[in-house]
């Protein structure tokens, strides 16, 4: 067992107590004495130097001047996560050495190391209630370092962001940024999340002076007003002076340090949901990942039918017999299915029950989009009625907020949409922070830009939709929404809200469902695009959205990405590519023994000019096989690989 605890006592007065990972590379120090710091080294290497952390109470603050140690305990623990909902893997290894510290005010402090980072909390058990006035948090890096910052107005915010890559030392004091934040050392690459976010703010951070970044919370809300002329933005007017008020005894979230040496590294890293509260939920048999075709992006914009599309029953009757053609296990109603203001009136020309009766008989489920706060004004009248319908999931919007109150209302929605058998896609969402492992029928959230905003910005590049997998999609599934059949490069691409494009490559689109993460999936185009583009429809429809394991082949931060996936005995590979053309090779070492007959989706000869063009090949490969592929200018690769077989992808 690799595990060091030294007090000593140099500095004069100061004890210092070291706990390291499994394998010794990760080590946290932390020294007390006037006050308390902690560092932490990857390699012997500093990349944390002496921060601090504290929780200021009302009747006074934590750890204080001087702080004392009354025990200190090193335990290690080694075992196996099976998660109800596999994003990355099926078996997750979780492996630390943890740090105790306890003092003799009835609050502990505990580190755990893992091989991949470091991550601390404290503990409370105190009998009364506690009042938290604020919680400092400062992350000094060690040496210069530079930052991906996705930054924030206020924390009323959808979270939907683009990146901003800066040097931390030059980066002006006082900017809010909203998590997760990737930090790039000397020797390390660091990602910022926070896990067990439970009845309590969420975490955000802000810059400071020398590499440095410290943690800023949203005060408790006492008073919030609904915009004018609005049912689903609602800021805070007015504040409490403390950002929680909570139980006495309890664990406060984890801060999360995630650590990789070089970027692939980066898209393995699980921590948020290690650390996370463990599952909640007695049967999970009813919970179904699956694909979704989804209405909203698309604008209905369907053809070659003998009724007007909109939002009615025989549009949506269109989808879920596109989604039975093709084996999609999911449809979704989003905005106009009911009376804005109030979710059980929906509107004349949707017959909800006839949906659902008509999409058992298709195997098609429906899923129900909802505002938050009108979803609250009726919550468990209307949940016991979708249950009643048949209703599968609800997608709820525009929270736009994580301060106590509304992560408390994250919660109570899990926990009440389980009680009736429903999935939850949260969407105007702060980041994943742990919720899912507790609640695995909360399958996936937004907080990400992604493909929607190709219907009013320019704001999505292929260089965006690169840094997302190391950046955000690291925390927990994202729903970017990918899918779009309408392709162009940057020269080419218009802004269209009721016929929006993408700003990549066909290629790049069906890559995604590969690379991204999300076991709701979305397909974001109209049953008319798919049907239309068969192959690349066929291709989504065979990819899973979860997986049993996932190989990193090669990847470089806002350039390109290489996955290798496994379901069961199938391997799907996803390729994508920034602005710039590039060749890559990808060995196939990863498949067993024998012969795969493989599909494959690539960039047309003519994709750097026309976007939409790919080609698509079959052949048979072996584990000795490797494949050059060249992915044009936002383009992309995807590859199945199925035992045996012809290699074709025909449903």
């Amino acid at each position: 067992m690799i595990i060091s605890l030294l007090m000593s006592s140099a500095p004069a007065f100061c004890l210092q107590y070291e706990c390291r990972s499994p394998d010794s590379s990760v080590l946290v120090r932390v020294q007390i004495g006037k006050s308390l710091t902690y560092s932490v080294f990857l390699d012997g290497i500093p990349v944390i130097s002496k921060s601090s952390m504290s929780m200021l109470f009302r009747d006074g603050a934590f750890p204080g001047a001087h702080p004392e140690v009354v025990s200190s305990a090193i335990t290690s623990v080694s075992n196996l996560i099976r998660p109800v909902v596999p994003e990355k893997q099926a078996v997750i290894i979780n492996e630390y050495n943890q740090l105790v510290l306890e003092f003799g005010n009835h609050i502990d402090l505990v580190f755990r190391v893992y091989n991949n980072g470091a991550a601390y909390r404290f503990r409370t058990d105190l009998k009364e209630d506690l009042y938290i006035e604020e919680e400092h948090a400062v992350m000094r890096f060690a040496g210069p370092a530079h930052a991906y910052l996705p930054f924030e107005e206020s924390f009323f915010s959808h979270n939907e962001r683009s990146y901003t890559y800066t040097g931390l030392d030059t980066v002006s004091a006082g900017y809010l940024v909203s998590l997760p934040v990737l930090i790039e050392t000397k020797n390390a690459y660091v990602i910022l999340c926070e896990s067990a976010l439970y009845d309590y703010p969420g975490m955000w951070m802000q810059t400071e002076k020398g590499n440095t970044l410290s943690a800023r919370f949203a005060r408790y809300p006492l008073k919030e007003e609904m915009k004018k002329n609005s049912d689903r933005s609602m800021p805070v007017t007015e504040y409490a002076p403390y950002i929680a008020r909570t139980r006495g005894k309890r664990s406060f979230p984890w801060r999360i340090l995630g650590m990789a040496r070089n970027e692939k590294e980066l898209l393995l890293n699980q921590l948020v949901y290690i650390l996370a509260k463990e599952n909640r939920l007695a049967d999970t048999r009813w919970i179904k990942p699956g694909k979704v075709a989804w209405d909203w992006w698309n604008a209905n914009n369907i053809t070659g039918v003998d009724f007007k599309s909109g939002i009615n029953t025989e549009t949506y009757k269109h989808y879920i017999d596109f989604a039975s053609q093709y084996g999609i296990e999911y449809i979704i109603l989003d905005e106009g299915w009911y009376t804005l203001g109030d979710v059980l009136d929906v509107v004349p020309e949707m017959d909800i029950e006839e949906l659902v009766r008509y999409g058992n008989e298709k195997h098609v489920n429906v899923i129900l989009w909802v505002v938050w706060k009108t979803l609250e004004d009726r919550l468990d009248e209307a949940l016991a009625q979708y249950e009643k319908w048949g209703i599968a999931g609800i997608k709820v919007d525009f929270m736009q907020r994580d301060d106590q109150k509304m992560v408390r209302y994250y919660w109570n929605i899990a926990e009440k949409a389980a009680k009736h058998h429903l999935l939850v896609d949260f969407h105007g969402a702060y980041k994943p922070a742990g919720l899912r492992r507790a609640f695995p029928n909360v399958m996936t959230r937004e907080g990400v830009k992604g493909l929607e905003h190709n219907k009013w910005s320019r704001d999505i590049t292929p260089e965006h939709n690169l840094l997302l997998p190391f950046i955000r999609m690291v925390p927990g599934p994202m729903d970017y929404t990918p899918g779009a059949m309408d392709n162009a490069q940057p020269e080419n691409f218009a802004i269209r809200f009721t016929r929006p494009m993408s700003m990549t490559t066909r290629a790049h689109q069906l890559a995604m469902y590969i690379v991204y993460e999300s076991p709701l999936q979305m397909l974001a185009d109209s049953p008319s695009q798919y049907r239309a583009e068969h192959e690349c429809t066929a291709f989504i429809a065979s990819v899973p959205t979860t997986w049993d394991e996932t190989v990193v082949i090669d990847a470089s931060i806002g350039d390109f990405c290489v996955l290798a996936r496994r379901r069961g005995d199938s391997w799907f590979v996803g390729a994508m590519n920034d602005e710039h053309a590039r060749n890559v090779r990808i060995g196939l070492s990863f498949l067993d023994e024998g012969t795969y007959s493989g599909a494959i989706i690539e960039d047309g000869i003519n994709a750097h000019r026309n976007a939409s063009d790919f080609n698509h090949e079959n052949g048979f490969f072996s584990k000795n096989d490797t494949i050059d592929i060249h992915l044009a200018p936002g383009g992309g690769w995807a590859g199945r690989f199925e035992p045996g077989g012809n290699g074709s992808d025909e449903k």
